[in-house]
């Protein structure tokens, strides 16, 4: 018998260069056939998962129990058996990383209750993206009649995943998950290891689409997205999407106003009728209920960042920092205890770009380089009797230059956003080195602060009014 090497030989081709930051077009070819995505579907299914789970219908510790339906589907897949219950943080992984079928069939299943009722959100949410060429049939993307859409649409999709949801886009950058004991390696690890600047985040492969892929990579403050459906191989796509990155990273402006994308309003699974198929966790914090339902989880969310100052141009500067912690906390929260290695024979995994830079617009822009900066210590005369609670502070170490320290100001500012928003970051020049300090705190926050960074395993110390 002759096995013949994996391609693809007639699945159409079509493609489409976007600058992230904006929305603008650069680069388009057969961009609105209609064609089929394969997994590239799973980012729909992960984008309803992610609504999901921020509107409390579902806990990312939830137990999900895996149907005959989800247990049968062909590979790629976990392997799950049938009546087996997993975590939903588990196959949110697998089908982000591995393209489990069998993990995207149980999410969506137990979000809408049935596959097809989950289908139905699906067309319902890929409308309010505006994603007009788009028909879903299943959640995880395997051939099937009429179940179509095109480069154009899993463009905006994945746009709209990198702006409606940073706190779990980062998983989409991960070259290898651990899904309940099983260490998962990324489809898209070749390309993510290869090209400089990648960071995610989905392919698709099946014999009528060819290899697909829609990619981002960041430079700088530019990001650029490309998906290529039809692709004849792993390589030949690859390579094709590289080109096109190169194109856009050439024509996209250096700079310009970022332009959100806006989430379509929540409608969770109104209108179509359907049972869990959860078994809750065992409880141990409570998510703030949803309307006439109260999920128990074994971990609760995130909470959200404090709302930001009013002020247009602190807001701008916050953003950035925002979007990156928020990036750095769903690392800690999709991929707790995440394996590094790389599978045999690839390169070892790089480390990964924050988001695009989140800008509020052009009337703040040329304000933003003197936003929350780094300062010089200026003198400060406070004693220690002084009426005014903000004169705390905190050190995060000493370093042998002011690169080092500003740069330890910075890290440490993105991890620790929510005790450290709007405190002072300044260097202190001493005679034994440059002390990276945070100032304008009161006791209790600055305690707080360190206690979270040695939680860390960070250096912190307390610095009190002198």
């Amino acid at each position: 018998m002759v096995v013949l090497p994996l391609t693809a030989m007639a699945a159409p081709y079509a493609a489409l260069v976007m600058d992230a930051r904006t929305g603008e077009v650069i680069h388009q070819e057969n961009a609105d056939a209609r064609l089929h995505p394969a997994s590239l579907t799973k980012m729909m299914t992960l984008y309803i998962a992610f609504e999901a789970i921020e509107h409390g219908e579902i806990g990312i510790d939830d137990l999900v129990t895996i149907s005959a339906n989800a247990a049968k589907e062909p590979p790629s897949k976990l392997g799950m058996k049938a009546g087996q219950k997993v975590r939903l943080r588990y196959l949110i992984r697998a089908a982000a990383v591995k393209s489990a079928n069998d993990a995207a069939t149980a999410i969506g299943e137990a979000i809408g209750g049935s596959e097809a009722a989950f289908a139905a959100r699906m067309n319902r949410t890929a409308k309010a993206l505006g994603m007009r060429n788009s028909t879903f049939k299943n959640a995880h993307g395997l051939t099937t009649a009429g179940h179509l859409s095109s480069a154009r649409d899993m463009t905006i999709l994945g746009r709209h995943l990198l702006f409606d949801y940073p706190a779990y886009y980062s998983l989409f950058s991960r070259t290898t998950v651990d899904a309940g004991g099983k260490t998962l390696y990324h489809t898209n690890r070749r390309f993510l290891n290869d090209y400089p600047g990648a960071d995610g985040i989905k392919t698709g492969y099946t014999v009528a689409a060819g290899f697909n892929l829609t990619a981002s990579a960041v430079r700088g403050q530019e990001r650029i997205l490309v998906t290529v459906f039809g692709g004849t191989s792993t390589a030949a796509r690859n390579k094709r999407v590289a080109e096109l990155m190169d194109m856009g990273f050439k024509k996209a402006p250096a700079r310009v106003a970022v332009t959100r994308t806006s989430r379509p309003a929540y409608q969770g699974n109104a209108g179509i009728s359907a049972g869990r198929a959860v078994a809750a966790a065992e409880p141990a914090a409570v998510l703030a209920p949803a309307p006439k339902r109260i999920i128990a989880m074994k971990n609760s969310l995130r909470p959200q960042p404090r709302p930001l100052p009013a002020d247009p141009v602190q807001m701008a500067g916050l953003q950035n920092d925002i979007a990156a912690a928020l990036a750095l906390a769903a690392s800690d929260e999709l991929a707790e205890g995440d394996a590094e290695e790389p599978a045999p024979g690839t390169l070892a995994p790089k480390a990964r770009s924050l988001p695009v830079a989140v800008d509020a617009g052009p009337a703040v822009a040329a304000s933003l380089a003197a936003v929350a900066p780094v300062k010089p210590a200026a003198p400060r005369v406070v004693s220690r009797n002084s009426n005014d609670p903000r004169e705390w502070g905190i050190n995060v170490g000493r370093y042998g230059n002011r690169h080092l320290a500003e740069r330890a100001l910075v890290t440490t500012a993105l991890k620790e956003i929510e005790t450290l928003q709007g405190a002072d970051r300044m260097v202190v020049v001493r005679s034994t080195g440059y002390d990276a300090n945070f100032m304008g705190l009161t006791r209790d926050t600055a305690d707080l602060a360190c206690r979270r960074l040695q939680a860390r395993n960070m250096n912190c110390f307390m610095v009190g009014p002198s």
